[in-house]
Formats: C-alpha cells, sequence, structure tokens
C-alpha cells in the first residue's frame, strides 16, 4: 500500500483501510509525549501454552463504565477515559458509523518488545469487530496472514500518526501480529479502539 489512504480487500470478506497521515507530525509527536508519561503503563501476564508469562511489552485497558475484555486467559477491566484518549475516539467516531467504548495502549519499548500471531475474535467483540488502530513513534512491522493458508501474508509499517482499520470478517479468516526486530527502533504507542458488547454502554466522562 502506498499513499496517505488506501483499502485492500483481504479474502473471502476482509477489508483492512491505511491512512498514513491521520495525525499531522505535530500532534503525533504532541500524543506520543503525553501518553508515554501520562498513561498508567502495566505489564500484565497471560497464558501461553498451559503457563502464566509477561505479556512482551507495557499495555493500558480503558473503557466506558463496566467494559471488560477478555483474552488469553486473563480479563482487563477498564479504567476511565484520559483526556487525550477520549479524544481520539471522538475524532475516530466523527469521521464514521463506527463506535468504540473501549482502547487497548500498548507500549513497545524496543525491539524485544512485540505481539505474537492472534485474531481479534473473542465473543464479546461481535461477529464481525471493527477494529481501529492508531501507531505512534518507532515504526514496525504490521503483518497479516491467512489462517488456513499460512504461507499467503500481507504487511504494513505504520508510520507515525498513522491510523488502520480492519474490518468485514478479517478477523475470522486473518491473523496479525508485530514481531520482534533487531535492528535498532525507537519507542512506539499502539491504541486499538474496539466496541465490546457489555451490558453498561453508557459513555462515561473523560477523568480530569
Amino acid at each position: 500500500m502506498h499513499g496517505d489512504g488506501c483499502v485492500k480487500a483481504l479474502p473471502p470478506d476482509g477489508v483492512i483501510e491505511y491512512r498514513s497521515s491521520w495525525l499531522s507530525a505535530d500532534q503525533a509527536d504532541a500524543c506520543f509525549e503525553t501518553l508515554a508519561e501520562e498513561i498508567d503503563w502495566q505489564r500484565r501476564s497471560i497464558r501461553l501454552f498451559g503457563k502464566r508469562v509477561l505479556q512482551p511489552r507495557l499495555i493500558c485497558f480503558q473503557g466506558d463504565p463496566g467494559v471488560e475484555y477478555r483474552y488469553s486467559g486473563d480479563v482487563h477491566v477498564a479504567s476511565g477515559w484520559h483526556p487525550l484518549v477520549a479524544e481520539l475516539r471522538n475524532r475516530l467516531e466523527a469521521v464514521g458509523d463506527d463506535r468504540f467504548n473501549s482502547v487497548l495502549l500498548n507500549l513497545y519499548r524496543d525491539g524485544d518488545d512485540c505481539m505474537g500471531w492472534h485474531a481479534d475474535d473473542e465473543p464479546e467483540l461481535g461477529r464481525n469487530p471493527v477494529i481501529a488502530s492508531i501507531s505512534l513513534g518507532g515504526v514496525r512491522r504490521f503483518m497479516l496472514r491467512d489462517r488456513t493458508e499460512r504461507t499467503k501474508r500481507f504487511e504494513l509499517q505504520p508510520a507515525h500518526g498513522s491510523l488502520i482499520l480492519m474490518r468485514g470478517a478479517l478477523q475470522h479468516h486473518w491473523q496479525h501480529q508485530v514481531p520482534r526486530t533487531r535492528r535498532p527502533v525507537g519507542r512506539r504507542i499502539n491504541l486499538t479502539f474496539r466496541r465490546v458488547v457489555c451490558p453498561r454502554p453508557e459513555r462515561a466522562e473523560p477523568k480530569r
């Protein structure tokens, strides 16, 4: 994919959209600095091959009251919205029909921090979830592979201030990852906005 805005269909019926300059350079710089300093970053454990291991990155899960997100054998209860994160959600929602009630923030400290192959296909995300992913800071590889034909792959290198949207049935047929890298790379912050189906859909005010 090249250019500021590109859309690619991933068979059988998934779509990925990439916008390289969703935020201006100044906006992206300011967002990165604020989030790096003000987010309550945590290192949580996950269940992997029957064992509890620490995730190779730092995370923070935010959202509306009552939102919980379960993955890799762990339950994440949403803390309140950081004002800047709430502003980014509002901007996402202002340009389309998608609505998000939670966000998982990831901080990749260096090339050793990563995210393994997975799909956002948890039941609480609904049948065909829309995932909005904002990238800030260091550029890392974002890889996708077909779940049945694993040699069929697609790759992006999301720019600082870029946005990726994943739609349709993509999560049923494709997995994605952010692999480790040995090359020098700066810290990266990624925000993945989702709508979790939960019993309390009311919207929270950003914490101050």
